[in-house]
């Protein structure tokens, strides 16, 4: 488990972009299971859309991106400093299944798959209680700038 504190020591997001509230389980190098809590106060909600509050498909993959962000650091064993940046390589299969709004929670499952040559290849699932919100095949690489 780790709370905001300990997630703001590991990502350099910060609001409006910080995308993961709290981490209920990790298994280093297999899984991390994260949450985000939507609430009506997100910034994106006044024009995504204003008659119909809906999370942005996009955001969905993003914070499944720092979930596995999180799973990445906890896997090799380091804290990123101010010279690491984890970038997005590549999306596939990217479904968004229902909508997403205000007072939701997000559960993010996010499972390493491969991790080859510093490129990490996860699979993510987010969930909306029973319900699938978005799924994807995710790519991420860490670099040092």
């Amino acid at each position: 488990m780790m709370d905001i504190h300990q997630i703001l020591k590991q990502l350099p997001h910060r609001y409006p972009i910080l995308l993961v509230d709290r981490v209920l389980e990790i298994e280093k190098g297999k899984r991390i299971k994260a949450l985000k809590n939507v609430s009506i106060n997100e910034p994106f909600f006044m024009g995504h859309f204003p008659h119909r509050p809906v999370m942005p498909g996009v955001l969905m993959l993003e914070a499944m991106a720092q979930a596995a962000a999180l799973l990445a650091f906890d896997t090799l064993g380091v804290v990123p400093d101010d010279k690491t940046v984890y970038y997005f390589a590549g999306i596939d299969g990217a479904r968004f299944k229902r909508p997403v709004e205000p007072g939701d929670q997000l559960v993010m499952d996010v499972s390493l798959d491969r991790m080859k040559a510093g490129i990490f290849k996860f699979k993510g699932t987010t969930r909306v209680g029973d319900e699938v919100a978005c799924e994807a095949e995710l790519m991420c690489t860490m670099r040092r700038i």
